[in-house]
């Protein structure tokens, strides 16, 4: 089975430690709805991206726009019906050293910590939300930063990410990068993979972490 030994671990939320598609879908529902949009395109669009760069896509009003990010943040602290654990991954970062592993998520600081706690998985020390950058994936600024709070150079981490925009961004940033999940596009071609959590095995050799992966399709 492939190896991976890295320094440090970066890890998106949704899709990759979580699964909120459940409350991420009504969210984007009921924006589309509210404005006469394609619920489909709409979602398709936000999905890794921070909520401000989903909304000023369809939004011009300024006013409207800080409505709406005022709302989807109501939804995203208050709603956590439907949202579980991805398979393994509370084990997952149970395994890895501490203040090696950090949070890199498109959504905001706040309701990814109570995302996190909800469904039992222990908070990282150290966490970007989309309202700790100035650009959102796929720029690579979450993931460069977190490197840098770490104390390791991006190359010396693997992220591990769900969507085109992370995986691009995570790339950018010079990171190696794992897809979760069932994502197949021009974007993760090549790339190591792992349908969840379950799949990556975590042993420490030293100061060192190597992870085990399943063999490529």
């Amino acid at each position: 089975m492939p190896e991976l030994t890295v320094s440090a671990v970066l890890c998106d939320m949704d899709g990759t430690l979580v699964d909120s598609n459940a409350l991420v879908d009504v969210m984007w529902n009921e924006f589309a709805g509210a404005h006469g949009l394609d619920g489909v395109e709409v979602r398709a669009f936000a999905h890794g991206r921070p909520s401000r760069a989903t909304v000023a896509r369809y939004l011009t009003d300024d006013a409207e726009i800080r409505e709406w990010l005022d709302r989807i943040h109501t939804m995203e602290t208050s709603r956590f019906d439907g949202v579980v654990e991805i398979p393994g991954a509370a084990a997952f970062v149970e395994a890895l050293p501490d203040g090696r592993w950090a949070l890199v998520t498109s959504a905001l600081a706040g309701p990814a910590r109570g995302r996190l706690s909800a469904v039992g998985i222990d908070l990282p020390e150290i966490l970007i939300g989309a309202d700790d950058v100035e650009h959102g994936k796929p720029d690579p600024e979450g993931f460069a930063r977190a490197a840098d709070l770490l104390g390791v150079e991006p190359g010396e981490c693997v992220v591990f990410e769900d969507t085109d925009a992370g995986i691009r961004a995570g790339q950018a940033a010079g990171c190696a990068v794992v897809v979760v999940g069932d994502n197949r596009s021009s974007v993760t071609e090549g790339l190591l993979r792992a349908d969840d959590m379950t799949q990556v095995g975590v042993r420490i050799d030293g100061d060192r972490i190597v992870l085990t992966l399943p063999e490529p399709d």
